[in-house]
């Protein structure tokens, strides 16, 4: 039997006669959860960062190569087990409105977000091509490269003698190097925002949560693992000297995007309750959109461009593809059972 301690509650009114429970159990376990959570997510994301720029510190290829398939399976993993189902429940619940029950909100809204981003970046494919067209240069459609939005980079060779200039397509390349750049940034963006929300949404559950210290140490798990998988992606990525502050910056948002959830979750306990009609459309329409954008993430920008598009893995061995595969189901595997838990 737990001590009374531990079980302990308060019941308070608000202004409006309703009844609230104040979690002040485990105050500071759940506030040095802050700090700890923050660790091991900035632990997970910047390792894979920071070794691969290190000239010190040798790691292996296949340990990146781990990372970045077993971050592959746990992005898509996250998007149909701690986003998509959570996202069903929440805007299916009993306590909505009629109108919510009446149609399958969290699934049009998860195809909204798809639908969305890929309207998006075949807006911003189409002009790259066309634009590295004019200057005569010819590129793979489906990219070769590893790293998110590897195919709207330049693959082939130039023509310059029918598109002016040696120094006008010298010119226009570094401009399209820019606008590459300014793409991958981009796709950076959108995969964080994905991530954000959800990492933002489970700190704010865990502060408020009446079983603490079971949703605590599998938190500690899932952002480690989640923050492993951003992190082998931003490693990978390719950008000018200029902008490599890039991948460090979005590893270090991602770090403190949970522990954010949870101060906030904190200092809000005594008037937040997560049960409520509110909290679940909100919670619901917030997990909706980012599964969208994590699935459309991890089927086409991950899987398509590693796998399929990628000359490199369909030219390899049978053992290295067997590695690849099994490292990305093992990355999937594990995060998947993890939702048993939260």
């Amino acid at each position: 039997m737990r001590r009374a301690s531990e079980l302990e509650k308060t019941i308070i009114l608000t202004n409006t006669g309703r009844q609230v429970i104040v979690l002040d159990t485990l105050l500071g376990l759940r506030i040095g959860s802050v700090f700890i959570i923050l660790f091991c997510a900035a632990a997970g994301t910047l390792f894979p960062v920071l070794a691969r720029r290190s000239k010190w510190l040798k790691v292996p290829k296949f340990v990146f190569d781990f990372a970045k398939y077993f971050g592959s399976g746990v992005i898509i993993a996250t998007a149909f087990i701690h986003l998509l189902d959570p996202a069903l429940d929440e805007l299916s619940s009993p306590c909505l409105a009629d109108g919510w029950l009446d149609y399958p909100y969290a699934l049009a809204l998860c195809l909204l977000s798809i639908f969305s981003i890929f309207i998006v970046e075949l807006v911003a494919f189409r002009w790259g091509t066309s634009k590295l067209e004019r200057i005569g240069v010819r590129h793979d459609a489906h990219g070769n490269s590893s790293g998110l939005h590897a195919a709207h980079g330049p693959e082939g060779s130039t023509d310059t003698s029918a598109k002016g200039s040696s120094s006008d397509v010298e010119r226009q390349l570094a401009q399209d190097d820019t606008d590459s750049a300014s793409a991958q940034i981009i796709g950076i963006a959108i995969l964080e925002f994905g991530v954000l929300l959800h990492s933002i949404l489970i700190g704010l559950t865990l502060a408020v949560n009446q079983d603490f210290k079971v949703l605590f140490v599998v938190i500690i798990f899932h952002q480690t693992f989640e923050g492993l998988g951003l992190g082998s992606r931003l490693a990978y990525i390719q950008l000018p000297s200029q902008y490599t502050f890039v991948p460090i910056l979005a590893a270090l948002v991602y770090s403190i995007s949970t522990p954010i959830g949870i101060a906030v979750g904190l200092g809000i306990r005594s008037t937040y309750n997560p049960g409520s009609t509110t909290a679940s459309i909100v919670s619901g329409v917030l997990d909706a959109l980012s599964a969208g954008i994590l699935i459309y993430t991890g089927l086409v920008e991950l899987l398509a461009h590693e796998f399929l598009f990628n000359k490199e893995m369909i030219n390899s061995s049978n053992g290295k593809l067997a590695y690849a595969l099994g490292t990305m189901l093992l990355g999937c595997g594990l995060m998947a059972l993890l939702g048993k838990w939260a």
